[in-house]
């Protein structure tokens, strides 16, 4: 496959969709094991460190560029795919198939990924242009040095109940499109051995709702005062 097929054919879309997807949930993990320092319920201390580490270390801050850009090859090869696959469609099935055929979620990749793209634009306005553009966050003094108090702006954002809704219902996208994509990335990648499959169906399953969840009680910890 020529390199310019990656980016025009539909095997080498699909490729793309797997790479970037592979790596957008390895930064889910590093998310969500940072957002977890919440529920250390100690004001935000080790939240704000994990933060500052992120957001001050020039590794993190390069690789947060290549994080966009995956994130922006995913959103276009996969609207590519799904109008693509929606031209070829253009009889429907006389009988529906239903789940027999195929998953409802695996048929809505393209819906959930725009409610995906929808719930990111959000969160980015929320927390990443405060502490990445404007920086416009309150001070904290913690052990003698000044940091950016993002879990102040975490605790701001959560109050309104309406917000925390909103991301939940991210969440619950999230959770339905790594669903299908987590092990249908590794099988456009070339594993097809069953014994593998298996095992990453049932690691894609626990990915699938455990990550989403803990990103999702984040926000319903604090409008409930579960934290502190």
């Amino acid at each position: 496959m020529k390199w310019t097929e990656l980016f025009t054919s539909s095997v080498g879309k699909k490729v793309i969709m797997s790479i970037t997807g592979i790596s957008l949930i390895g930064f889910l993990v590093v998310h969500a094991g940072i957002n977890a320092c919440i529920w250390a319920n100690d004001s935000g201390e080790m939240f704000n460190k994990a933060a500052h580490f992120m957001g001050h270390t020039i590794v993190i801050r390069i690789l947060e560029v290549g994080l966009f850009v995956g994130i922006l090859l995913h959103i276009v090869q996969g609207l590519a795919l799904e109008f693509q696959n929606r031209s070829k469609r253009q009889k429907g099935y006389q009988v529906p198939m239903g789940n027999k055929g195929s998953k409802w979620y695996s048929r809505s990749m393209g819906l959930l990924g725009t409610l995906i793209l929808l719930f990111l634009i959000m969160h980015i306005s929320h927390f990443w242009i405060s502490s990445r553009i404007t920086h416009d966050l309150a001070p904290v003094d913690i052990n003698g040095s000044e940091y950016e108090n993002l879990y102040l702006r975490m605790v701001e954002v959560f109050q309104s109940p309406v917000v925390v809704i909103l991301y939940v219902l991210g969440c619950f996208s999230l959770a339905w499109h790594l669903m299908h994509g987590f092990q249908s990335a590794f099988r456009t990648l070339g594993v097809h051995n069953q014994r593998y499959l298996t095992l990453l169906h049932s690691v894609g399953v626990a990915f699938s709702v455990i990550v989403p969840l803990v990103f999702a009680m984040m926000p319903v910890s604090i409008v409930l005062g579960w934290i502190s």
